[in-house]
């Protein structure tokens, strides 16, 4: 707003000197006031967009912040509670590993004897 040289309350308080061959003070007076709607129009319209401007560049600093962070620590997928391993195996085997575990045992408990005479069964052929 450095290149502004009018506001409207400039405009509004402009008086202007009176010759013969002027223009008609009334239909100045009348443009002046349209000049002064559309100034404080601009003026919250130019406000509103800074605002959402300076809004946007936090949100995006918080972002790249969580960016930054979630790079450095990898975070656990929706759902599945992360497991303590060993510092040996990546995280993403042994939460495999600890899945097809679980899964596992939930067939045994579903299934019991079936799987055990499909398994017995298999072995014959």
């Amino acid at each position: 707003m450095e290149n502004i040289k009018y506001t409207p309350k400039d405009i509004l308080q402009k008086e202007f000197k009176q010759k013969m061959r002027g223009y008609d003070p009334n239909d100045v007076d009348s443009f002046l006031d349209d000049i002064i709607k559309d100034y404080e129009t601009f003026n919250k319209e130019l406000q509103s967009l800074s605002d959402e401007n300076e809004r946007l560049k936090v949100q995006v600093d918080e972002l790249n912040k969580q960016i930054a962070v979630s790079g450095s620590q990898p975070m656990p997928s929706a759902g599945v509670t992360p497991t303590r391993t060993a510092p040996s195996q990546p995280m993403s085997s042994a939460t495999n590993m600890d899945i097809l575990k679980r899964l596992s045992n939930l067939e045994r408990r579903v299934f019991g004897s079936q799987l055990d005479n499909n398994t017995n069964d298999s072995h014959r052929l």
